[in-house]
C-alpha cells in the first residue's frame, strides 16, 4: 500500500452522484478509480483487488431487478471479507446504518454537502488502522 495509489470502486446507480464522486476524488488524491452503475457489475470485477468500495445503498432505483446495496455486500463480503466497503445513501436513519454494519460495512455516509470529506477521512483511518495492524503483526512475529 505504501508506495501504490489506492484502488477504489464507487458503485452508485445516479450517474450524475457518480461522476461528481469520481471527480473529486481524482482532483483530491491519487486514486485509481472504477466505477459501476450496478452492484453485480462491481462483484463481477472485485477480481481486480480493489483496497476500498464506496457502495450505495439504493443501487435498484433505475433498475429494479437489480441487486440493491445490501444484497451487493453480502456478496463482496462472501468473496472478500478484507475488503473496507463504505455504504453511502441519501436515508439519514439510524436503522439504516445499523443494518448496513451488521452486514459488515466499515462505516455509513449520508448524501450530503460533507459526504465527500467524510468519505476522504474514513478512507484514511481505514489505511491508518491498517498500517497499525501490519506494523503491530510485524512486531508480535518477532517476539
Amino acid at each position: 500500500m505504501d508506495n501504490k495509489r489506492i484502488k477504489l470502486f464507487l458503485v452508485d446507480d445516479d450517474p450524475l452522484f457518480l461522476k461528481s464522486l469520481e471527480l473529486e476524488f481524482h482532483q483530491q488524491a491519487d486514486f485509481d478509480i472504477e466505477t459501476y452503475p450496478t452492484g453485480e457489475l462491481c462483484i463481477e470485477n472485485l477480481s481486480g483487488e480493489p483496497d476500498v468500495i464506496i457502495l450505495d445503498y439504493h443501487l435498484n432505483g433505475f433498475n429494479s431487478v437489480a441487486k440493491n446495496g445490501i444484497d451487493t455486500i453480502d456478496r463482496i463480503r462472501a468473496f472478500y471479507p478484507d475488503i473496507p466497503v463504505i455504504m453511502l445513501s441519501s436515508q439519514d436513519k439510524i436503522e439504516v446504518a445499523i443494518n448496513c454494519m451488521h452486514h459488515g460495512a466499515c462505516d455509513y455516509v449520508v448524501k450530503s454537502e460533507t459526504a465527500f470529506t467524510r468519505l476522504q477521512n474514513i478512507i484514511s483511518n481505514v489505511f491508518r488502522v491498517k498500517k497499525i495492524e501490519k506494523e503491530l503483526k510485524w512486531y508480535m512475529d518477532r517476539m
